[in-house]
């Protein structure tokens, strides 16, 4: 893709550092920390410093003060060398920050998001629940208002940074009759699990309340995404003041469809990460590796294959950039977000599996960072909705003018 397209000077500034922390600082470590499942607490804090957790936000609210491509750009640089540090980014911006800062007062912004945008402390978005995955509104956690405070109980499953995290928007019914319209979002703030932290400072803000009740529950073991943190959420009686909503009452439906349109961007842009990963591993190996005396780059047969590779990563990086030029620049972007979620995830599945096959048996041991890329993939094609969900989007989106 020809960068000037889309990119600035500043923009490309971004993703040379991004670049150089990324292969200097996260490669050596990452099939450690996918190995042990560990949080990389020490790499996320030099993240934070960075201003790799605070990218789209003004710098009034301790952000970077940069657009929306900048953000794009360290999360598809981050991913292709380790998804589960891309997806810290994309988890903590998108999913735990974007919702203060677009729809909170003025009072919850200054309170919570330079915290969060200064890599201070992390966040999350709890949203999914066992009866709620694709369906959304099926959401079964309650808020019932008294005397100015709501006393919140349920559960959120599959919750990135639920352990590591201290202040998450999350939702819950507050008007059972209502269906969508009654379902509300609350800022929530909790203890922090802060094993294996190290020497880093992140995390444990005294300035933040621990909501009693309030907590995260069993760490799952997952397939991918192995060293970022994927815990349940647990509310028992949980008192949230009033003050806490987020947005207006029955808001909240209406809010997370516009966070998670946002938030299929991120994950266009970590899936096109994650393949052109696999294809930078595949042709160092192709250009390595001899076989019947010369290296196997010079077979057709693996031509092929990198060519495919590398042409379908070019229309997807035309097809995510594009969506989150027109979300930076205030255009309707929900069916291009779609578009290029559905389409760069499953990219990223089939680029990492041609990959292991160029790699041949060395490919499925974890010699080489392929086998962790196809199975950082796998999920890009399920978070933030399933490419099922994706097509219904998108074929919404093609019909709503006939219908009308």
């Amino acid at each position: 893709m020809d960068d000037s397209l889309y990119f600035s000077e500043q923009h490309i500034a971004v993703r040379d550092m991004v670049r150089e922390f990324a292969r200097d600082e996260v490669a050596p470590v990452a099939a450690r920390f996918d190995a042990s499942q560990e949080f990389p607490w020490e790499n996320i804090q030099k993240m934070g410093e960075l201003g790799l957790l605070g990218i789209p936000w003004s710098e009034e609210l301790g952000g970077a003060g940069l657009d929306l491509l900048s953000y794009m750009i360290a999360i598809h640089e981050m991913a292709k060398v380790d998804a589960s540090h891309g997806i810290t980014i994309s988890a903590h911006t998108t999913l735990g920050t974007s919702p203060i800062v677009n729809f909170g007062t003025r009072e919850q912004k200054e309170r919570f998001v330079p915290l969060l945008a200064s890599g201070r402390v992390l966040g999350g978005f709890g949203l999914t629940e066992p009866s709620a995955g694709s369906d959304a509104a099926g959401t079964k956690t309650t808020a019932v208002k008294k005397d100015g405070r709501y006393l919140i109980n349920g559960s959120k499953i599959f919750i990135t940074h639920a352990g590591v995290g201290e202040i998450f928007v999350i939702t819950a019914v507050t008007d059972p009759k209502a269906g969508t319209k009654g379902i509300s979002s609350f800022i929530m703030t909790k203890e922090a699990d802060l094993s294996h932290r190290g020497t880093a400072t992140i995390g444990d803000e005294p300035s933040l309340p621990r909501m009693a009740g309030f907590r995260a529950g069993k760490k799952e073991d997952k397939l991918g995404w192995r060293a970022s943190d994927t815990r349940e959420l647990i509310f028992e009686d949980v008192e949230v003041a009033e003050e806490n909503r987020l947005g207006g009452e029955g808001m909240g439906f209406i809010n997370f469809m516009q966070t998670l349109d946002a938030g299929r961007i991120g994950i266009a842009a970590l899936s096109l990460g994650i393949a052109e990963g696999a294809l930078e591993q595949s042709l160092r190996y192709a250009s390595e590796r001899k076989q019947f005396g010369r290296p196997i780059a010079q077979f057709q047969g693996i031509q092929f294959q990198l060519s495919d590779m590398a042409t379908e990563i070019e229309a997807g990086k035309h097809l995510m950039f594009h969506a989150a030029w027109l979300a930076q620049n205030k255009r309707p972007f929900g069916k291009e977000a779609a578009i290029a979620k559905l389409f760069c995830s499953e990219l990223a599945m089939r680029t990492t599996i041609k990959a292991i096959q160029i790699h041949g048996g060395y490919g499925y041991t974890k010699d080489y960072p392929v086998e962790r890329m196809m199975r950082d993939a796998k999920i890009c094609e399920i978070g933030e909705g399933t490419s099922e969900i994706q097509r219904v989007v998108i074929a919404r989106h093609l019909l709503r003018g006939l219908l009308d």
